[in-house]
């Protein structure tokens, strides 16, 4: 399946205005990525970093795995809105040392002479699928056995992972997914702080898809949403979220759940009582519920 350029262009605008209206939202506590995950890789743990490079697009990646030739089951890891590869480093020690391949991504865009951090990184379907190529590049990981696991909008960046590679990706975790962003977008956000700021990002949201008419701008936010990619998904889905999480409401995992299962596809959704927005590197008692089912769900659909 083939999406046009144009259209990808404003499919990935959207998911950047996403990104800005999580930070903009300010909410709960700060994030602590070490928050469960190990402050330090294990000793026999083997860590690497590399850069990739396709057309305007420069991938940068932080490695980690166990020792030995290989290969490993592997998974993508793609961290939350605003964040980098290095963010990253206590989750991939952590499945490193639980026997995975875990490579984490970041972007850069070429813009203006140079490759700079962009909310609007990818631009094509070839631009989505860099991570899965780039696993390539190493025997040790296993082909056969790669799954994806993303936060926010990592967690929507590995669903539509899923949707436009349905055979390379094996397993998804997604945690904390905006999955139908035209629902979303249309919204009433004003239990949020701020709101003004949220309104502002909002706002900012629908000038950047540089859509001519409302109709061309709907295309756009639905192209960008898991919800209606889901057909397209064959991979096991977990998706987890917080029950008390107020910028995406559990039925944004619900929902798409109900859309997958009607596909004849794996899923099941994790509520995690008490959970707020990234519960998952701000309260210890509910990422340890959800870091076990996430390694109970790779051990089961990636081993």
């Amino acid at each position: 399946m083939g999406v046009g350029g144009d259209r990808w262009a404003q499919l990935y605008r959207a998911l950047g205005m996403i990104g800005l209206s999580v930070a903009a939202s300010g909410c709960c506590t700060q994030v602590d990525h070490f928050l469960i995950h190990p402050r330090e890789p294990a000793p026999q743990v083997i860590r690497w970093s590399a850069d990739f490079q396709r057309d305007q697009l420069l991938v940068h990646v932080e490695g980690a795995r166990p020792p030995g030739a290989g290969p490993f089951p592997t998974v993508l890891v793609h961290p939350e809105e605003d964040e980098t590869a290095i963010s990253m480093h206590g989750v991939i020690w952590d499945l490193a040392a639980h026997g995975y391949a875990a490579l984490a991504f970041d972007y850069k865009r070429w813009l203006d002479g140079e490759f700079r951090r962009t909310y609007f990184a990818w631009r094509s379907e070839s631009d989505l699928l860099l991570p899965i190529d780039v696993t390539r590049a190493y025997p040790e990981v296993d082909q056969n056995h790669i799954g994806a696991l993303g936060f926010s909008e990592g967690a929507v960046v590995s669903l539509l992972m899923a949707a436009h590679d349905p055979d390379r990706i094996k397993a998804v975790v997604a945690y904390s997914p905006i999955t139908d962003f035209p629902r979303w977008y249309a919204g009433d956000h004003r239990s949020l702080m701020p709101w003004m700021l949220f309104e502002l990002a909002r706002w900012q949201f629908r000038v950047d898809a540089d859509a001519p008419n409302d109709e061309e701008f709907q295309k756009s936010l639905r192209l960008a949403s898991p919800y209606y990619m889901a057909e397209y998904i064959r991979a096991p889905v977990l998706l987890i979220h917080g029950a008390d999480d107020e910028l995406a409401f559990p039925d944004e995992s619900t929902r798409i759940a109900e859309r997958l299962k009607a596909s004849g596809d794996t899923v099941e959704v994790l509520i995690v009582p008490g959970g707020t927005r990234l519960f998952n590197f701000r309260q210890a008692p509910q990422a340890t519920v959800a870091w076990n089912a996430t390694l109970e769900w790779l051990a089961r659909y990636l081993r």
